[in-house]
């Protein structure tokens, strides 16, 4: 029977949960931080009874301390019940946290100390369970508030048909960075550059002159060829497996040109085979 979907964000102190679970609240999640895990199976199935179609966020961390090593037991018997679990891990590096503390000025919940660096080192250690069962890791160490909430919310927006899995296209510039989500990752600064183009360099990839010119590039349709017939059959095989997202990332050097019209182009093409994808233009207007 396929049941309710739940999302349980964990990770260290300072790490973002707070945003993510209140980026899920935004988007219609029923969220609850920090429930005992005892509690949960409870939770859902009263959440079900009422509202069957509501999905739920919880934050789990290591403030349950004693109830982290039933965390197993406790997730395997969700999935046997039927519910779609997704476990989204918040990380960041130490001086990051550390840092984060400090201009909060807060306390480590587990380290009644100035320097919080003893309270992160027993946190991963208590949070280590969790983390080996993680679907995503997400690294927000160069992320802020505002681009955390709207990588969330991109990845959760919509429910998923049972069976169904959503499929995100993704440009970028390498020049600001890898997507931290990118489940597939494609370079496309083999591609002629329109940059260096008389009348295209301050045009973007949205631009009828661009998109002419990329894809009058014998390169350009044989690599969308290829990555089109590579996702047809990759799809299928994560949609077997229980994948509920897929986000694909398409790469060149700034972000405006080549990788928004192929990104633009492999969305056209996998919506003829019948996938629902989305497609979104992170660096386009840098």
């Amino acid at each position: 029977m396929s049941r309710m979907g739940l999302v349980i964000v964990s990770g260290p102190s300072g790490a973002g949960k707070r945003t993510a679970v209140k980026a899920l609240a935004d988007i219609g999640f029923y969220c609850v931080d920090n429930i005992p895990l005892p509690m949960l199976p409870s939770l859902l199935k009263t959440i079900e009874e009422t509202e069957p179609s509501t999905r739920v966020g919880v934050v789990v961390d290591a403030r349950e301390k004693q109830f982290l090593r039933g965390f197993g037991d406790i997730y395997n018997g969700l999935n046997e019940a039927g519910y779609k679990v997704d476990i989204l891990y918040l990380d960041a590096s130490n001086d990051a946290l550390v840092r984060r503390f400090s201009e909060t000025r807060r306390r480590h919940p587990l380290f009644d100390s100035d320097s919080p660096l003893e309270g992160i080192m027993k946190e991963r250690k208590l949070l280590s369970t969790i983390l080996s069962y993680a679907d995503r890791t997400v690294e927000t160490t160069g992320l802020n508030v505002h681009q955390l909430r709207e990588y969330i919310q991109s990845r959760f927006t919509g429910p998923i048909a049972a069976g169904g899995m959503n499929v995100n296209v993704q440009s970028f510039g390498f020049r600001h960075g890898v997507p931290v989500d990118a489940d597939l990752l494609f370079d496309a600064r083999f591609l002629t550059n329109p940059y260096f183009v008389e009348g295209l360099r301050e045009k973007s990839g949205k631009d009828r002159g661009v998109i002419d010119f990329v894809l009058a590039l014998p390169e350009s349709t044989e690599f969308i060829d290829r990555l089109t017939g590579l996702l047809s059959y990759l799809i299928p095989l994560y949609r077997r497996e229980g994948k509920s997202y897929l986000t694909i990332a398409i790469g060149c050097t700034g972000g405006r040109h080549r990788s928004v019209v192929m990104a633009d182009r492999l969305v056209q093409k996998l919506m003829v085979d019948g996938t629902v994808v989305k497609g979104r233009h992170r660096d386009i207007n840098r």
